[in-house]
């Protein structure tokens, strides 16, 4: 929730806790309800004896899902018509977390057909290694006409800021040190957390009345099927979590 409302908010009037929060609690209160076709669950499951979900929770009975991907709509004039895709869960291909924003495609083209299959991609990654990829499409060096191909601009801020970033306080710490100093910055203020729960209980609802149970999908993998599906239908695709610039 709160990458998704630093993504989507517009710039603050000043750096000031409040004018920052005010902006998010914007971004909560725009966010469209999903249809159920929008939301996909997945629980892992394992060949190994005892590394299933169900087996680690020693509850056979059980509904609740380890993995979620959702596609949101923020109904405000910035983003009406922009889909935002999300997905997270446990025990999956790696441990990585990144925002991908995926630039339109220009509409128009001189190199024919070939360019709609390329698209400039700006990927904030979290984990590991922070830093920034932009990936963008060039023209293929050597003869042989015109081919397009997609190349990674990489920076990681262990690279561009020195062996100090490796001393650098981590998440938690950083958290810590804020309230020691009264920054509230990086704290969801109470209006945002009502707002947030005023969205997601009535998905919580709809699954609990819901017979059915999470989509299975195997450990080590991308998640369920179904979250292939649920892009595959707008003509697009996950980026593969195994394939990522993680490191130089």
């Amino acid at each position: 929730m709160q990458l998704r409302c630093l993504i989507a908010m517009e710039p603050p009037s000043r750096f000031d806790p409040d004018a920052v929060r005010d902006e998010k609690l914007k971004v909560i209160r725009a966010i469209e309800r999903p249809a159920p076709r929008d939301i996909v669950r997945g629980r892992y499951v394992s060949n190994v004896p005892g590394e299933s979900y169900l087996d680690q929770v020693e509850n056979a009975n059980s509904r609740t899902e380890s993995f979620i991907a959702l596609r949101l709509h923020i109904s405000n004039w910035r983003w009406a018509g922009v889909p935002f895709y999300l997905r997270t869960g446990k025990r999956m291909a790696a441990r990585h977390s990144e925002i991908s924003i995926v630039f339109k495609t220009a509409p128009h083209s001189i190199f024919g057909q070939t360019l709609g299959q390329h698209r400039n991609v700006l990927a904030i990654r979290l984990q590991p290694n922070e830093g920034i990829n932009l990936f963008v499409t060039i023209k293929e060096p050597g003869p042989g006409g015109m081919r397009l191909v997609d190349v990674p601009l990489d920076m990681t801020f262990a690279e561009a800021l020195g062996r100090g970033v490796e001393d650098a306080p981590a998440a938690y710490e950083r958290l810590i040190m804020d309230v020691i100093r009264g920054n509230q910055t990086l704290f969801m203020r109470g209006d945002e957390v009502e707002q947030a729960w005023a969205w997601t209980d009535p998905i919580i609802k709809d699954w609990r009345e819901q017979d059915g149970h999470p989509d299975s999908y195997q450990v080590g993998t991308n998640g369920p099927e179904g979250a292939a599906a649920l892009l595959h239908g707008d003509g697009r695709k996950w980026r593969d979590i195994d394939d990522r610039q993680d490191s130089t």
